[in-house]
């Protein structure tokens, strides 16, 4: 029998908990020399087969969702500017077309691309996710990113962000507000049409009941939409909206108006007090009552052995000139203790974890094939999908419509 699906709290993760685990797609891999593996494919890089494969597998593993890395400017080493490296990836697909591509050639693992807010706007936004729910019947979500990068402000040319080196900088700060916000903006969309607006009665000529689209009418500090939407309510009422999250400015977004919130902890005593500060903030946002999951980032180098994998990024490092760092845990070794990894972060508040493999053809199929048997037989991971959308195999239930009459 499958393990129980698990029911997110703002309570601390119980540890027989079945864990929650996406992967998280970036290119040929998270080393930046991953592409020069023999299993990385990069001349199908930018073809919808390369990465419908990389889902389908994510997929066989029974994996809740992946997510695909976006941007608004070229890969760089170096945050404040290109670095005009050619010895590393450089370019991308637009996160939620590839979702979209992929969707329908998928049937129970969730899409959720990155979507870059500074410099957007919500509305285009909105309806591009919910159009994403209806491809994928359900299974659609978005993972908010904010930009503080000067040179990508100067592709769009409508503001100046001066350069920072602290996520808590003023400057900074109001960018997640303004995210916060932007966010808001997109599920009050989501809510402007009823479930029941599309009547589509031929013999009276009624496509739809005007009476059930509703103006949103927001107004704030960095938007003013009128709305509806154009697009119907999406099937899961409200698509899921993730975050990644380093300091308090990113904590408090994800408390505000994440249902999935990613965070990187290297040990479990800084597990424990990213969980406490991400669940403050929840209770600050009037969000207490709210299932809100909060996810661990790893990359992950995954080997039969442990000293393969140390040897591999070892020999990636070399290729690539220098070691690889990441703001999340870099974990090499097995899937035993990879496993035992997880369970101990778990007991630290985290319901799931996103890993990042460091090369998407060797990593990923090592996280299907060998780290999810072996949470099976601990009864720490599902043995089949359990739901026919991503909201359901989180255990969050579909929202009411806030505009519907009671």
């Amino acid at each position: 029998m499958s393990p129980t699906p698990s029911t997110p709290s703002t309570s601390s993760t119980s540890p027989s908990s079945p864990l929650h685990l996406a992967v998280a797609l970036d290119g040929t891999g998270w080393h930046p020399a991953s592409w020069r593996e023999p299993v990385a494919r990069p001349r199908d890089l930018f073809t919808a087969g390369y990465w419908a494969d990389l889902v389908a597998e994510a997929e066989r593993g029974l994996l809740d969702f992946v997510t695909i890395e976006d941007g608004l400017g070229l890969q760089s080493s170096r945050y404040g500017e290109p670095d005009g490296r050619t010895d590393q990836v450089r370019g991308r697909l637009d996160a939620v077309l590839i979702a979209s591509r992929v969707a329908p050639l998928t049937r129970h693992i969730g899409l959720v691309p990155t979507v870059v807010t500074t410099h957007t706007e919500p509305f285009h936004l909105s309806k591009a996710i919910a159009t994403l729910d209806y491809v994928s019947t359900g299974r659609a979500g978005l993972r908010v990113q904010v930009t503080a990068r000067p040179f990508e402000a100067d592709h769009f040319g409508r503001r100046v962000i001066p350069p920072f080196e602290d996520y808590d900088r003023p400057a900074v700060t109001e960018l997640f507000e303004e995210a916060a916000d932007y966010v808001e903006v997109v599920r009050r969309l989501w809510d402007s049409w009823e479930d029941d607006a599309e009547i589509r009665d031929v013999a009276t000529g009624r496509f739809v009941d005007r009476a059930k689209l509703h103006y949103i009418d927001f107004e704030g500090a960095y938007f003013s939409v009128k709305g509806p939407s154009i697009t119907p309510r999406p099937p899961q009422g409200q698509p899921l909206v993730t975050a990644l999250a380093h300091q308090s400015a990113p904590y408090r977004l994800v408390g505000r108006q994440a249902d999935v919130g990613y965070v990187t902890p290297h040990d479990t005593g800084q597990a424990r007090a990213i969980v406490a500060e991400i669940r403050a903030e929840q209770e600050r946002a009037g969000r207490a009552g709210q299932p809100l999951h909060v996810f661990g980032d790893l990359v992950v180098f995954l080997d039969d052995e442990r000293s393969a994998a140390e040897d591999r990024r070892d020999r990636l490092d070399a290729l690539a000139g220098e070691p690889y760092t990441s703001d999340a845990r870099v974990f090499a070794g097995t899937a035993s203790q990879l496993a035992d990894l997880l369970q101990e972060f778990a007991e630290a508040g985290l319901s799931g974890f996103r890993l990042r493999p460091a090369v998407a053809g060797h990593d990923l199929p090592a996280v299907t094939r060998a780290l999810v048997p072996e949470l099976q037989r601990r009864g720490a991971f599902r043995t089949a999908y359990r739901a026919d959308t991503l909201r359901g195999n989180l255990g969050l239930d579909r929202p009411a419509n806030r505009y519907a009459a009671a």
